[in-house]
């Protein structure tokens, strides 16, 4: 199997670097990445979804605001995610399903409280494949 994502130390904060063979691919696993920082994606049940759909002035922006959206419903809804059907995706737009559930705190150990996807040594990297860069605040 080929590697999704990998954690990023980094002083304050916590980042992530995703990968994919497409940039679809890598924003899903940018998301799968973010919530492996929350909890363990093995323990989330795929019972409930949310249909997000947002537009930015750029790519960066967009990689940005998705994930800040999910964390939007982790924190407002108090959902996990764990997998992620990107349908449309451009450099201004995606629309996307997110798959999860609610947390239970008897099978959710919650780790590390993200508060927020950051522009901090953000990349987008294309060559053959993609590699993602982001910084959370947590």
């Amino acid at each position: 199997m080929k590697k999704e994502f990998e954690i990023l130390e980094h002083t304050a904060d916590i980042g992530i670097i995703a990968y994919g063979t497409n940039i679809k691919e890598a924003f899903a696993n940018a998301a799968r990445g973010l919530f492996s920082l929350i909890t363990e994606l093995d323990a989330i049940e795929e019972v409930t979804y949310r249909d997000i759909e947002l537009t930015a002035p750029d790519q960066e922006s967009l990689l940005v605001g998705w994930l800040n959206e999910l964390i939007y419903l982790f924190d407002v809804e108090n959902i996990v995610f764990k997998r992620f059907v990107i349908t449309r995706l451009n450099h201004t737009h995606i629309q996307a399903r997110a798959y999860g559930e609610k947390v239970d705190n008897s099978r959710h150990e919650l780790k590390i409280g993200v508060k927020a996807a950051t522009y901090h040594m953000l990349k987008i990297e294309k060559n053959n494949s993609i590699k993602i860069q982001v910084i959370f605040d947590i």
